[in-house]
């Protein structure tokens, strides 16, 4: 039989002796062994359980910053969709005025193509502005923008469309009043009453029916002589027959003789304005007393003045 191991210690001086079968070595070696492997285990456990208290508060972290990432984006979106309502409100009111300064001039228009008597056919402000081109492919999804850009672009065309009629009427009520301008409509002297008319009458020298082509202002010596218009001066001095004479060219197929004069105040080439000096009453030429000849052609043929006088 084998010998069992001895442990002695000592005490005191004493000396204690304990025997230990090989059963009861093994169970201590298990016992131990058990012990050293549950505290490894728990210091792995330990480990494990701070490194996943670390990963726990590393995710919450990221989480947190993930969380505040996505709402400062949505506060972006947020303010941006804000920003474009606000947009869309401004565009909206512009858009408002402009229909309201369309509708005012369509009136306006409308009136002037009245007030003008031109032809409505031509310019008719009640219809839709003239458009055409390509189907285009919708590529958008929001349609908004999209109805209210078409809404800009149309009101574009609208207010092309009435410039362009608007500039055309200008044109032509400009052109229409320039040749109600250049129309002789004053009276030529200071003052003066009709002492012969346009037409047949007896030539006072030799007695015999004879074409008068103007009319004769009796008036005093020296009374002033007005241009009837404004225009261009492309004669003055003396012609023979009519002494000091002065013509005006007005433009517009408008033409004045002012004759008998007794003196000139302009040169050829001036130009004059509507009630400007031409010079002074007087008897020169073929006269019979101090007296204005005033003649009105219009594109060369000699018309009645007294249509463009304002008494007679």
């Amino acid at each position: 039989m084998k010998k069992l191991p001895m442990i002695s210690t000592t005490a005191s001086n004493d000396v204690f002796r304990f025997m230990l079968s090989r059963k009861q070595l093994i169970m201590c070696a298990v016992a131990v062994f058990a012990m050293l492997g549950i505290a490894a285990w728990g210091s792995v456990g330990v480990v494990q359980m701070s490194q996943l208290a670390l990963a726990l508060k590393q995710s919450e972290s990221a989480l947190q910053h993930a969380k505040a990432a996505s709402q400062n984006q949505l506060e972006a979106l947020q303010n941006q969709l804000h920003a474009e309502q606000d947009k869309q409100a401004v565009y909206a009111r512009a858009l408002g005025t402009v229909q309201a300064r369309m509708a005012r001039l369509d009136a306006l228009g409308s009136r002037l193509v009245d007030v003008a008597a031109l032809d409505k056919s031509e310019f008719d402000f009640a219809l839709e502005p003239a458009l055409g081109g390509p189907r285009l492919k919708q590529t958008e999804i929001f349609v908004a923008p999209i109805r209210l850009h078409d809404d800009l672009n149309n009101m574009d065309a609208h207010l092309n469309q009435l410039d362009a009629q608007l500039v055309a009427i200008d044109y032509m009520l400009e052109k229409r009043h320039a040749a109600e301008d250049a129309k002789p409509h004053a009276w030529p002297t200071e003052g003066g009453w009709i002492s012969s008319r346009f037409g047949r009458r007896i030539d006072p020298f030799n007695g015999r029916p004879a074409q008068h082509y103007g009319v004769d202002i009796a008036n005093r010596s020296g009374a002033p002589v007005l241009s009837t218009s404004h225009g261009v001066v492309t004669f003055a001095g003396k012609m023979v027959d009519f002494g000091y004479v002065v013509d005006i060219e007005h433009g517009y197929g408008y033409k004045t003789r002012y004759a008998h004069m007794g003196d000139v105040a302009v040169h050829i080439g001036d130009v004059v304005k509507g009630n400007q000096l031409l010079g002074h009453i007087g008897s020169t030429g073929r006269s019979t007393g101090p007296h204005l000849h005033y003649e009105v052609r219009r594109f060369g043929q000699l018309i009645n003045p007294q249509s463009f006088l304002p008494r007679g």
